[in-house]
């Protein structure tokens, strides 16, 4: 029997593994599920305690690949959808938390704002520190508490007063973006913490990750859909640019010879065309519940991040957005 590419939790919230290799397994992390601790005011909604508990009970899902340990490799905050990155060995989360530590992972958002931005790109370089006046909080800080943090931005879209906005974080400061955009005067649609609530709750999702894999020697690239959560807000989700969206296509090899059957018909490979400078068909963004797979080359830096920088961090779980 094949191996599930989704599995259930106890809230009946279906869960899509995106991708899978031998170290790690990536899902669409659902809204309102948390990765702090589990105590007794949150356990019912501990993401971690969940899949502990699935895993320790041998649901199918899990029993299927041998799973006997899961633990979350860096953080998104509750309400924030997206791609969810674990690791299934003790030994391998040393070495997937220090690729998050030094800054060589490259992350893609989509947030909708409560206004529209006056710029359409810009990087916002503002320190971010934690709140002293309410826990749980955090602020722009320029004294010894705050810390560097950048974010790039562009503006997609608008309309109706809401913008829809790309958000390329170079650092991982816990509410970044969050942070960044409310600074901005335009806070994420639903933010209850710096903002204001939304039927649909925070419009804010992690969408692509990609990462240099420690131990496959290569980079790793994972996709989530973004098409739901554009219409949601009534956006149209090619505004997202393709690239992002999309798997790189294999580059054309230079002076390919054209198959001799398609030259008989008088037609051109679609390498070709794509080698004339025509614009060949975009393939779609992966399904949910569809694997991503692994990419072996780099792919180029979005614009608006900066090359990483190597300085060594503390390892565990890097900060949630």
């Amino acid at each position: 029997m094949a191996k599930p590419d989704c599995f259930e939790l106890h809230d009946g919230s279906i869960v899509n593994i995106l991708y899978e290799d031998r170290g790690v397994l990536a899902i669409d992390k659902p809204a309102g599920w948390m990765l702090g601790p589990d105590d007794g005011d949150h356990v019912d909604r501990s993401l971690h305690r969940a899949l502990v508990d699935s895993i320790e009970a041998g649901d199918w899902w899990a029993r299927s690949r041998n799973l006997k340990f899961l633990r979350f490799v860096h953080r998104l905050d509750a309400p924030t959808t997206g791609v969810l990155l674990f690791s299934k060995s003790q030994g391998a989360m040393p070495a997937l938390s220090r690729v998050f530590a030094e800054r060589t992972v490259k992350k893609a958002y989509l947030a909708v704002t409560d206004g529209v931005p006056r710029l359409g790109e810009w990087v916002c370089q503002e320190p971010l520190g934690p709140d002293p006046t309410e826990h749980g909080k955090h602020r722009v800080d320029h004294g010894p508490e705050g810390k560097p943090a950048e974010t790039a931005f562009r503006v997609l879209g608008a309309r109706e007063g809401r913008a829809l906005v790309l958000a390329l974080p170079v650092t991982g400061r816990t509410h970044q973006i969050r942070l960044h955009l409310a600074h901005a005067g335009c806070p994420v649609a639903g933010d209850i913490l710096y903002g204001r609530k939304d039927f649909h709750g925070l419009a804010l999702r992690a969408f692509r990750l990609e990462y240099p894999d420690p131990f496959l020697h290569r980079s790793t690239l994972i996709i989530a859909p973004t098409e739901a959560f554009c219409r949601r807000y009534g956006y149209d989700p090619l505004l997202v640019p393709e690239e992002l969206r999309t798997r790189p296509r294999r580059p054309v090899v230079p002076g390919a010879k054209v198959p001799a059957g398609k030259a008989a018909e008088g037609k051109t490979p679609a390498s070709s065309r794509s080698a004339a400078g025509a614009h060949p068909q975009a393939k779609p963004a992966p399904a949910p519940g569809q694997p991503n797979r692994v990419v072996k080359e780099l792919a180029q830096r979005p614009a608006g991040q900066r090359p990483p920088d190597r300085s060594r961090g503390q390892h565990g779980a890097a900060p949630q957005q």
